[in-house]
């Protein structure tokens, strides 16, 4: 364990009146004082103020002769049990129940203790019980209403001093978040903003109000309200769960002509706690959530906890985002096998500052170079490894495909057999929806890497097992932030078919499937992550054209240019001879595929090895159908693009006048 340079301290109650100055001398701190000072005053004010009520503010001499007896016993006593609560801190410039039930057990305990005190010494006639009870909630009056002073003055000048130029918000969401979004902003003086009210789609709440911020209406209301009170901004408290529902709010937005923004979910903040800074734009990842799923975190924790972890192509989006989800689980060493020294310098970089505990070995290593790879498995024995490292850009792969089979293919049996022979408990493939019935090389190296990884799993003690899922949202290359810079650009914004579509997940999403199939596997499984609903590709242009502000097929023009090499309409997760069987995961299942005898898949890989090194290019197509009878390398369905007819800004206004 590495020391930081600092020792436990115990917790402090208070500040110090006498503090370290110049040369070493002490010196008296101003702020403790003037606090220490002020509770004096406080505390005397509430012990004579209760004599005064007692007696109708006609005191007699016996009792003033009392009160002066026993005033500096008050004030001690006082002062002892409310530093003992930490009371002389500053003011309460947040202020929660929390802090008002301290208050009141420091008061109530003081009382306790002069009542105890006094009655067992002196006369209990000199003292009346009465003037106990009334000082002590005097004392909680003025205590209270003294430091909380700092919020009521800002609360009275702020509305006074607020600067006409504050953006005009509403909240979405009149609930806990809701609450601690508008506290928050109602307290940070460098916060620009002006609440008008809130939104919330709860019957209940409307007519209601938040600190004396009202609740409008539904969120439907969001056009008419933002018209009548001049509302700039909408921030949204919670993300909603579904895309649908985001959907609906961005529309609701753009026809209201406000911004649309949103709180990130709260396990995303440090401590759960809401921080108007973090607010964000829409993501289009947001318009395509589904309902959270949550991780048995046991399960995973037990799979990495502790554990010496291998994660290749770590740099790349999914590599890099398994290295994210498995340094929460506290692993013993985390290595990082990346062939790309930038890619590798930043994920290395990120990891290093957001979990110093974890030990992160970088490792520049191309999964192809067997004797690297195996200097990086006998330095490292991982117990389990993520194989992420792959040529996954479709048409790419499809004009190198001996290059594909190469890095897909053969990359995957190195790190196999690697984990094989030194004792690597469990070896994670990383395969995708177009290995289902390839119709492009990366989905046939693909497939017979699975083919590889399922032979394992029958001859080895090491638990192989496969995850196959589609596209991931914002990954390098995918079509989110082509379509972004496109839009930046003033469009066109290009779409291959009007039919094509995608199954999507996010990134994160993703990696956290991936873990908890992984914990879940018993070797030789082919697992098939639940990605949802494809999603039409042109339709997630026209989400992303609303998101900027703009109108599709208005102010950003869409085309269609044909189908690529390898492309299909429509991906699979699964064959339909599959039949996937569910697994105690809602979101994971296993699929039933087919494999094949390992000495027989040798004699073709021998001969497929041969084939990627020395070419041509067809013998190589040709051994990976012979592989794989269901793959067949079709030709590309490029469309005359006169018959796909491209959506220009006229096109869309008449095809707008038709639905109408």
């Amino acid at each position: 364990m590495k020391k930081t340079g600092k020792t436990a301290q115990p917790p402090d109650t208070g500040p110090h009146l006498l503090t370290p100055g110049p040369g070493g001398t002490l010196t008296f701190n101003r702020g403790a004082v003037l606090s220490l000072v002020g509770h004096v005053c406080l505390f005397a004010l509430a012990y004579f103020g209760a004599f005064l009520l007692r007696f109708d503010f006609s005191l007699p001499a016996r009792e003033a002769d009392a009160a002066l007896r026993f005033l500096p016993l008050v004030v001690v006593i006082k002062l002892v049990v409310f530093r003992i609560f930490g009371h002389y801190r500053g003011w309460w410039k947040y202020v929660g129940l929390s802090d008002v039930i301290d208050l009141a057990k420091a008061t109530g305990l003081s009382t306790l203790c002069l009542g105890a005190l006094i009655y067992s010494i002196f006369d209990v006639s000199l003292l009346p019980r009465s003037v106990l009870i009334i000082d002590m909630f005097l004392t909680m009056a003025f205590v209270g209403a003294a430091r909380m002073s700092p919020r009521l003055v800002r609360a009275v000048l702020r509305p006074m001093s607020a600067r006409r130029d504050a953006t005009r918000v509403v909240i979405v969401g009149a609930d806990d978040t809701g609450e601690a979004l508008l506290h928050q902003i109602q307290n940070d003086e460098s916060l620009r903003y002006t609440v008008i009210g809130f939104l919330d789609d709860d019957p209940a709440k409307r007519g209601g109000s938040i600190h004396r911020v009202p609740v409008l209406g539904a969120p439907d209301l969001l056009p008419k309200i933002a018209e009548e009170l001049e509302v700039a901004e909408a921030i949204l408290a919670e993300p909603p769960q579904s895309g649908e529902a985001m959907r609906r709010m961005v529309e609701l937005s753009r026809t209201a002509r406000t911004r649309l923004r949103v709180v990130p979910a709260l396990e995303d903040l440090l401590q759960g706690k809401v921080n108007v800074r973090q607010v964000r734009e829409v993501k289009i990842e947001d318009l395509l959530r589904r309902a959270p799923r949550r991780l048995d975190r046991g399960l995973v924790a037990q799979f990495v906890a502790g554990k010496s972890v291998l994660v290749t192509g770590a740099g790349g989006s999914i590599g890099a985002e398994i290295c994210r989800q498995v340094a929460r689980f506290a692993p013993r060493r985390l290595v990082l096998a990346e062939r790309f020294e930038n890619a590798l310098f930043e994920i290395e970089r990120e990891l290093r500052q957001k979990f110093p505990r974890v030990e992160i070995v970088p490792a520049i290593a191309d999964v192809c170079d067997r004797i690297r790879m195996e200097t990086v498995f006998a330095a490292n024995r991982p117990d389990a490894v993520f194989h992420a490292a792959a040529h996954k850009h479709v048409p790419l792969v499809e004009l190198n495909p001996g290059e594909g089979v190469k890095n897909n293919t053969f990359g995957t049996r190195v790190c196999a057999e690697l984990a094989h022979e030194t004792g690597t408990a469990a070896f994670v493939f990383i395969s995708t929806d177009k290995a289902v019935r390839p119709a492009s090389v990366m989905g046939a190296t693909k497939r017979v890497a699975e083919l590889f990884v399922q032979a394992m799993a029958k001859r080895s003690r090491t638990k192989f097992l496969c995850v196959r899922f589609g596209n991931v949202l914002g990954s390098s290359g995918s079509v989110v932030p082509i379509f972004q810079e496109q839009i930046r650009a003033g469009g066109p914004v290009t779409v291959t078919h009007p039919e094509m579509q995608r199954f999507f997940m996010t990134i994160p999403e993703a990696s956290q499937l991936v873990l908890q199939a992984a914990a879940m596997g018993e070797g030789g499984e082919v697992f098939v992550l639940d990605m949802g609903e494809p999603v039409k590709i042109v339709d997630l242009a026209r989400d992303l054209i609303k998101l900027s502000g703009l109108r599709p097929d208005i102010d950003i023009p869409i085309i269609f240019t044909g189908m690529r090499p390898g492309e299909k309409l429509c991906e699979q997760l699964t064959l339909d001879e599959e039949n996937a069987a569910k697994t105690r995961h809602e979101r994971i299942w296993i699929g039933r595929v087919a494999s094949m005898d390992y000495e027989a898949l040798e004699q073709h890989l021998g001969e497929l090895r041969d084939l990627a090194d020395r070419g041509p290019e067809e013998t190589v197509v040709a051994k990976l159908e012979e592989i794989i009878p269901e793959y067949r390398r079709e030709p590309s369905v490029r469309e005359p693009l006169a018959n796909l007819v491209p959506i220009t800004a006229a096109a869309g206004r008449r095809a707008a006048r038709k639905k109408v």
